[in-house]
């Protein structure tokens, strides 16, 4: 019984491992997401770590722990607009990326907070202000 434990561990350990060497190759970012509770309850879930992908209009969060091959969340860059922006508290830092930002963001369809390093907000940013000629950057940052 123990070696069948064992087996699957490893094979689930195996599985991880090789899901963020392959997001990671595929231009993927380290991202923490939070996203909040169901509709009738306050506050937020856990922090959970994933890598999110730039794909055309989007910013795809694939979670580090999911099975799914899908994305997670997708949010859309003409309609995701910054709420605020701050640093992690203390209870926070450990969940996430060393020396992290958290970004409250928000698209018609999705509410969610991102949690990334220095260099991948960089990165973030400039995507969201950048775009096709002729199309709205969908840069909005709320005052």
């Amino acid at each position: 019984m123990v070696g069948i434990i064992l087996v699957f561990g490893c094979a689930m350990f195996g599985r991880l491992t090789f899901r963020r060497v392959q997001l990671s190759r595929a231009g993927g970012v380290e991202v923490s997401l939070r996203q909040p509770r169901g509709s009738g309850l306050r506050g937020w879930r856990r922090w959970r770590l994933g890598m999110g992908r730039y794909v055309g209009d989007g910013f795809a969060w694939y979670p580090i722990a999911g099975l799914r091959a899908r994305p997670g969340v997708v949010l859309d860059r003409a309609e995701l607009e910054i709420t605020d922006r701050r640093a992690p508290s203390e209870a926070e830092e450990p969940l996430m990326p060393p020396s992290a930002t958290v970004l409250a963001c928000r698209d018609r369809h999705e509410r969610v907070e991102l949690a990334m390093s220095p260099d991948v907000l960089t990165g973030y940013l400039s995507w969201l202000q950048a775009g096709p000629p002729g199309q709205s950057t969908g840069y909005r940052q709320a005052s």
